[in-house]
């Protein structure tokens, strides 16, 4: 009986865990916004979670706010393509790295407690250049290569 209580225990222990993947929450969602993981495309909803290596892609209408774990802010609008590329935080310290790809479009962020901890913990990376954070708050933008 002891085992089997201790096994329950170290179980429901563990399933904060596997919650841990978990780096963020979609905060709105208007027109087409998908999220892209694991190869797959779905449909972004508020309160939807999101993880680090995940994908958001809006439509020409579409444009979306996530909220982080640190309490940054990102939105993206029309037409843009952003992935979270790395995100870790640890809420005791406020250290933690945010990295993060605009492939195009464009974005708007408030940096959190992690870039208040530490002011270069937060990168965005464009086709042509990386974004090392150091405000509080930026928008980047990304326009369409011309075609050769």
């Amino acid at each position: 009986m002891r085992k089997s209580l201790f096994a329950v225990a170290a179980f429901f222990a563990a399933l904060p865990a596997f919650a841990s993947t978990d780096v963020g929450v979609v905060k709105v969602s208007q027109g087409p916004v998908q999220i892209e993981r694991e190869g797959r495309s779905v449909p972004a909803t508020v309160g939807m979670a999101v993880r680090a290596s995940d994908t958001l892609r809006t439509g020409a209408n579409g444009s979306a706010g996530v909220t982080f774990a640190d309490n940054s802010l990102v939105s993206v609008g029309p037409n843009t393509v952003f992935s979270i590329d790395k995100y870790r935080f640890d809420s005791t310290t406020h250290a933690g790295e945010f990295e993060g790809s605009l492939k195009k479009g464009k974005l708007a962020a408030v940096s959190g407690k992690m870039v208040k901890q530490t002011p270069e913990s937060m990168k965005i990376r464009t086709p042509s250049s990386v974004m090392a954070v150091r405000g509080t708050e930026f928008v980047v933008s990304v326009e369409d290569a011309p075609a050769p």
